[in-house]
Formats: C-alpha cells, structure tokens, sequence
C-alpha cells in the first residue's frame, strides 16, 4: 500500500519542508490550509510536489473534519498524520494584557483544531485493520517548555498540544501507531521573517549553540524515519529540533 500523508499547513515554511522530504521518500502527499487553491504558495507547493493534492481547510471549523477526510482518503487511506499548521499571538505584548479575543484564536487554530483533526484520524486509523505502520507526529515549538512573556498565549498552546501527543501515543501506543512531537527552534520560514533582524543578532551572540537559523529541511529529515517506522518503539517521544536552543546552560 502506498504510504499517504496529509500535512496541515503542508504548502510553506516547516510544513513544506516535511512534505518535501516525505515525496521525496515515495509518500503520496495532501496538503491542507485556510488558503486558497490559488494562492501562489499553494501554487508553489503544488509545482515543486508533482502528484500532491491540495485541500482548503480551516482548522477552526472542526464541523468540516469529515469533508477534508472524505476528500484526502477518496484514493487511499492516510496512513501518515503531520499536524504542522499554526499561527503565532496576533499582537505581542505583556502577559497581563492579553485579551480573550487573541488568545481564542490562537488556541482554536494551534490547540482545539489540531486536536480534533488528530481525533478523527485516529478514529479511521484504529478502524483500520491494518499492518502497515502509521504514525502521527505534531509540530509545537521550543516554546512548549521555554516561556515568552510577550507571547504567552502561543506558549499555552504549544505546552497544551505536548500533553495531547502524550495522550494519543498511549491510547494508540497498543495499535501499533506511533505518536510523535517535534520541538522547533528558531527556523527560517516566512512566520518568523518579521524577527529576522532581532534574532540574527541574538543567533551571532550565541543563543544557539549551532550558530545558525534552522530551515524548513532540517525538520523534514527527522520526519522521514519517524514516517517510515524506524522510530516505532520511541512513540511518545519529543524530539527537539533547534540546534541545542533549548538545552540548559550555565
């Protein structure tokens, strides 16, 4: 059976980078995001992905989960989740000024809509009987365990979505589908294009031990073993992506 995977936010930035390395790998791609089928990144995507199909998608409507999953599986079954798409605070600024607008966006797209996508497929996936390994991997951030008080509502969400892929891979765990979570650091993508001088300095003044930006690649080649299976018996494991930003120093 061909190995199919679906990526939300799949058409730019680390999601890109994820489905690049995947169709590379012979996965049968599905993108989906909020934006048209005609937007030039969808477009692009497309290009660079021959065979890909796209799927607008907005992950707050948790009421169309059954049409994007009627559509993505029309040829063959997902047997590959990535749940990549997010969106930063829509404003940063302190902590004690957040208001409750702000902070439902965020978590309605990067927590409640992952969460029930997520949902569904395992649904289909424990329906399944099936030998074919699957696998469901989340994309949060460095920010899941490192705080940024000006960004505290994307920091919920990503700590929240943590404890949900820990959730899923000991419900799954038994039926032989893997859970995963990958913590990004600072990547290049066009989310963090609006701090590029900020952290060029901060990246030059050694805040990450790489001494460099990530990129989109460097995320989709630790998906593929993940994808493929090698990492079966490490479901549940949280895997830091970030060129050693996250680890303690003195």
């Amino acid at each position: 059976m061909t190995k199919h995977a679906l990526i939300t936010g799949g058409q730019q930035g680390i999601g890109f980078g994820i489905a690049q390395a995947l169709h590379r790998t012979g996965f049968a791609i599905s993108l989906a995001a909020e934006m048209p089928l005609d937007a030039d990144p969808v477009q692009r995507a497309l290009a660079e992905l021959p065979g890909a199909r796209y799927h607008q998608h907005d992950l707050k409507d948790v009421a169309a989960i059954p049409k994007l999953l009627d559509a993505t599986q029309s040829s063959r079954p997902i047997t590959t989740f990535v749940s990549n798409a997010g969106v930063p605070a829509r404003q940063r600024g302190d902590v004690l000024d957040i208001t409750p607008e702000n902070y439902d966006h965020v978590l309605d797209i990067n927590l409640r809509g992952g969460f029930f996508l997520t949902q569904a497929i395992a649904r289909q996936m424990s329906a399944q009987m099936s030998k074919t390994y699957r696998s469901l991997t989340f994309v949060t951030s460095v920010s899941a365990g490192m705080v940024s008080i000006d960004r505290a509502e994307y920091c919920i969400s990503k700590a929240a979505a943590s404890m949900m892929v820990a959730a899923f891979a000991a419900r799954l765990a038994p039926l032989n589908i893997g859970v995963f979570e990958l913590r990004p650091g600072i990547i290049d993508t066009p989310m963090t294009a609006g701090v590029k001088d900020k952290y060029n300095a901060r990246i030059d003044a050694g805040l990450v031990p790489a001494n460099r930006w990530g990129h989109p690649s460097d995320i989709g080649s630790i998906i593929v073993p993940i994808a493929e299976g090698q990492m079966a018996f490490a479901t549940g494991a949280v895997i830091p992506c970030d060129g050693g930003l996250s680890i303690p120093r003195l």
